[in-house]
């Protein structure tokens, strides 16, 4: 276990968090998509699966669906083309960036070998969606 939090500690010195991201557990994210079950799943892309969830507007906690913050939460794959280099330059970008279009990182979740994204759900899909769809 000091082995585990000792590499763990390390990679979150890679981070260059900004301070208005939220730091999430697994629990907490896998509590917010309802265990990342089926009926929760948004789709795929090269990092991972996407899952709906739902969790406190101002905190990290799963909530009820439909209250609360509607989040969209990315989990890394493990054998996906995308590695812990990509998630990482994603959470040091876009933790930084704020803009009207550009969708919102809400925090993140960096747990043994876990790696999951929280973005603000975008109720309407993504602008790749209603380019090349």
């Amino acid at each position: 276990i000091a082995e585990s939090n000792s590499s763990t500690s390390k990679l979150e010195e890679e981070l260059k968090i900004a301070s208005r991201l939220r730091k999430f557990t697994f629990n907490e994210l896998k509590l917010a998509t309802r265990n990342f079950r089926p009926e929760s799943f948004l789709g795929e892309g090269g990092f991972g699966c996407v899952f709906k969830g739902w969790i406190e507007e101002n905190g990290t906690a799963a909530v009820k669906p439909g209250t609360g913050l509607t989040v969209a939460v990315k989990t890394l794959n493990h054998d996906g083309l995308q590695g812990h280099k990509e998630w990482l330059a994603e959470v040091n970008f876009l933790g930084d960036l704020v803009h009207q279009n550009l969708v919102k990182l809400v925090g993140y979740c960096i747990e043994d070998d876990q790696r999951l994204l929280v973005y603000e759900f975008m109720a309407r899909g993504s602008l790749e969606n209603h380019l090349f769809r």
